[in-house]
């Protein structure tokens, strides 16, 4: 038996090879640090945990759910995006619950990506994207993102590769808080998105998990939401998820969100693939959505503490970072006598049993660089930077 022809170019995820060869070393007494996965350690809030156990006791909740979700999950998130990004959200017709937004990518894809089509990737970028836009059979075509140039877009290069394409490029994946640089949206660079999407008629993918993550509006600056732009929805449908935001990465609750045109075509794709979340979770997911700034200022309370242990390991390894980031993650330029991120990781590996995750993975343009992730405790991330000083 063969493998179909669409896993060709799909290789198996990095993390999962990576974590076998962790493993290995584990069963051999090495007791690896892993700075590697942005997997939230912190429970959630202790009411979206009750509410969880208290709907899961009742006896009349444990069939099948709607494709489209609870009406009260979709309500709790309209009031969410409301309250929190200022954008207005039909609940009935503008919100489709997810199981994870991991699934929405893949949703998209196989929805409006096919053979002869192209989709602007970005590089670095989530490798996902890349993967799913293979599946759905279309191609991805990458775009740099710089340190040089704030990790944004260029827009005189994007219409180029336009132009010159053999394929016709119908969407473009864009992340913000960006995964893995950490660089902060403006409203200006949302508003060129916007404008760009509507100009050629193209999908804006807007992924966008991290906005509650060490972001600038505990400041005073408000989190941001590509579809706060106006006219936005013409062209932009947008990703959320409560792994990050909520500590609730295995919980697997997702939402995609834009215009009911496009709610109601990925949705003629995901009712054929799946089902209902269990409700009880949805309810609990609801109540964490009403949570207020409490909970997000607790949340980053603990991680502000653990980058600015993060940033003394990074010290300890000669590396270069900015301080202004937001998200789960640091990202920073390697010490320079490594040939690249996958040498230097490998050499921490070995060397500290610290496990930080090569930037090669999310493209060319991640091969001088590392990302070390904030979901370890501020001990395990000290104990890590001894290693390296005592090695």
């Amino acid at each position: 038996m063969q493998t179909a022809k669409r896993l060709d170019s799909i290789s198996e995820y990095y993390f999962s090879q990576k974590l076998r060869e962790i493993d290995e070393l584990n069963r051999q007494g090495k007791n690896v640090i892993n700075l590697g996965i942005g997997s939230p350690d912190q429970p959630p809030h202790a009411d979206v945990i009750r509410v969880l156990q208290e709907e899961s006791a009742k006896p009349n909740v444990h069939g099948y759910q709607s494709y489209k979700g609870s009406p009260i999950l979709r309500k709790a998130i309209s009031e969410w995006y409301k309250k929190w990004y200022v954008v207005e959200l039909d609940p009935d017709t503008e919100i489709l619950p997810l199981i994870g937004s991991k699934e929405g990518i893949m949703h998209i894809c196989m929805t409006y990506f096919e053979e002869g089509l192209a989709v602007l990737v970005p590089n670095p970028g989530y490798p996902t994207y890349s993967s799913a836009v293979k599946l759905s059979g279309a191609t991805p075509v990458y775009y740099d993102l710089l340190e040089e140039n704030n990790y944004q877009p260029d827009f005189d290069k994007l219409e180029k590769i336009i132009q010159t394409s053999d394929y016709r490029i119908k969407g473009i994946f864009v992340n913000y808080p960006q995964m893995p640089t950490g660089q902060l949206p403006t409203k200006e660079l949302f508003e060129k998105l916007v404008a760009f999407g509507r100009k050629n008629n193209m999908l804006v993918i807007h992924d966008n998990p991290y906005s509650f993550i060490l972001p600038r509006w505990l400041s005073g600056d408000e989190p941001m939401s590509l579809l706060s732009v106006d006219n936005a929805k013409e062209c932009v449908v947008e990703l959320n998820s409560l792994s990050k935001s909520h500590n609730m990465a295995g919980w697997r609750v997702g939402m995609l969100c834009g215009a009911k045109k496009r709610v109601d075509e990925v949705l003629r794709f995901k009712s054929n693939m799946d089902s209902g979340m269990f409700l009880p979770l949805q309810l609990a997911a609801a109540k964490a959505l009403s949570l207020g700034h409490d909970w997000y200022e607790q949340v980053n309370a603990v991680y502000r503490k653990r980058r600015e242990k993060v940033f003394q390991l990074l010290d300890s390894l000669h590396c270069k970072y900015s301080k202004n980031q937001a998200g789960l993650f640091v990202w920073s330029k390697i010490n320079e006598r490594f040939k690249d991120s996958y040498d230097f990781s490998d050499h921490v590996l070995y060397n500290s049993f610290l496990f930080i995750t090569p930037g090669g993975i999310f493209g060319s343009n991640g091969e001088k660089y590392i990302r070390v992730s904030l979901c370890a405790t501020e001990e395990k991330i000290e104990e890590a930077t001894q290693r390296i000083i005592n090695n």
